[in-house]
């Protein structure tokens, strides 16, 4: 019900905007700026479903070998201890398991045209174990909470936009996107596990130590390297990775034997149908979005807020990057563009421009997810799945503000 009162909040308040524009500022373009908008945004959703659907039918045959193989098996097998505490509605070595670490796996290595696909073949499992079809369970809001979170540990693109924008040490951004990607990442998850009543053992807060433990030691790893060496490690280790694990799910399914080439085809077979499945809710979210912003409603936002926070006397240098946190939940490709632009006016070593990219790194497109996830497997009730969402969001904004003020400020 969410969406649904969300989507029409976007076509009333633009068809608000527009008609106070239209009376009192005589601005005679403003309905054509609509209409254009519903016809570029419904071609952009298309588009973006066609150009997935050669990932998602790669990734989904890759996976259907890693499930033949029995990789995902042991996959699911390593971290289900840590796992059915935080998925308790997932039996102990399910296939989904496997679908979800590769998901998060491909996420935290930035490689995020790997990571939807994995993230579909997940939702699929999560629903043939969901009792009610049509409503969201525990697992899956769970799962797109922590999605949504962005957790990211090789800022590849971040680092590479500053690189090309002039940033004197584009890998700079480093430490501090990862600070904030985990802090994110734990704020989603501690909301869901207070929401669904997950129960923190000593096994859970042991597994919890050991993550923050690792990022700890990766933090300092990273730090002693020199930025070209930081720069080379980015680019290579996050690809190098993910072709390790293609090239295992393939030796490990000739192992044992698995016509390889026929699992491929059978598993990319369901990524056409998939693809079909979510063009009519990229279509409806995308163009809610597009008829909003197009009538001015983000930059109406934005402008107030700014004028709140120079009233009371409160530095107000940041609300020139908040553009880019607050239309990150809508489209990912809208806070690039607009980080991009930060950095091309305020240069890319500007504090404004760090907020920028920690804003465009630290948390993912809430409701593009959701509309994608969710409607590859036509879930109609989302229950509290936007809020988690958009409240991780938030925390991802207050968490990429302060910590630029206390990196680069």
């Amino acid at each position: 019900m969410a969406l649904n009162y969300i989507w029409i909040f976007f076509f009333i308040a633009a068809f608000v905007i527009a008609t106070c524009k239209l009376i009192f500022l005589g601005d005679v373009e403003v309905f054509n700026k609509l209409v254009g908008a519903t016809t570029d945004m419904s071609k952009t959703a298309f588009d973006i479903s066609l150009g997935l659907t050669g990932v998602i039918c790669f990734w989904l045959g890759i996976m259907r070998i890693g499930e033949k193989g029995g990789a995902l098996h042991y996959l699911a097998k390593a971290i289900s201890p840590f796992f059915k505490r935080l998925f308790p509605e997932i039996p102990p070595e399910h296939p989904a398991l496997g679908s979800i670490i590769m998901n998060y796996s491909a996420n935290m290595l930035g490689l995020d045209n790997a990571a939807t696909p994995l993230g579909l073949k997940a939702m699929k499992e999560l629903q043939e174990l969901n009792t009610d079809k049509e409503v969201a369970s525990n697992s899956m809001i769970m799962f797109l909470t922590l999605n949504t979170a962005g957790f990211t540990i090789i800022p590849v693109s971040i680092i590479a936009f500053r690189s090309e924008a002039g940033a004197a040490n584009p890998a700079d951004i480093f430490l501090p996107l990862l600070i904030a990607t985990y802090t994110t990442m734990i704020s989603g998850l501690l909301l869901c596990a207070v929401w669904q009543k997950i129960k923190f053992d000593k096994v859970l807060l042991t597994w919890l130590a050991c993550i923050v433990g690792a990022l700890l030691g990766a933090t300092f790893l990273f730090k002693t390297m020199g930025s070209s060496t930081l720069k080379l490690v980015t680019n290579v280790a996050g690809p190098l990775i993910i072709f390790s694990v293609i090239s295992s799910f393939m030796i490990l399914a000739l192992y044992r034997k698995i016509n390889v080439y026929d699992a491929f085809i059978e598993g990319a077979k369901e990524g056409f149908d998939v693809a079909i499945k979510i063009i009519p809710f990229l279509i409806a979210m995308l163009v809610g979005i597009g008829v909003f912003r197009a009538a001015g409603g983000l930059d109406m936002i934005i402008d107030g807020l700014g004028r709140a926070l120079s009233f009371v006397g409160l530095d107000a240098q940041f609300v020139e990057a908040l553009p880019v946190g607050l239309m990150k939940p809508f489209s990912g490709s809208g806070a690039r563009g607009l980080m991009v632009e930060t950095m091309k006016t305020n240069g890319a070593d500007s504090l404004v421009s760090y907020m920028a990219c920690l804003m465009n790194g630290s948390h993912d497109t809430t409701f593009y997810i959701i509309a994608v996830y969710f409607g590859s497997i036509a879930i109609k009730n989302t229950r509290y799945a936007i809020a988690t969402g958009l409240i991780t969001d938030l925390v991802s904004i207050v968490v990429s503000i302060a910590l630029a003020y206390l990196f680069f400020g």
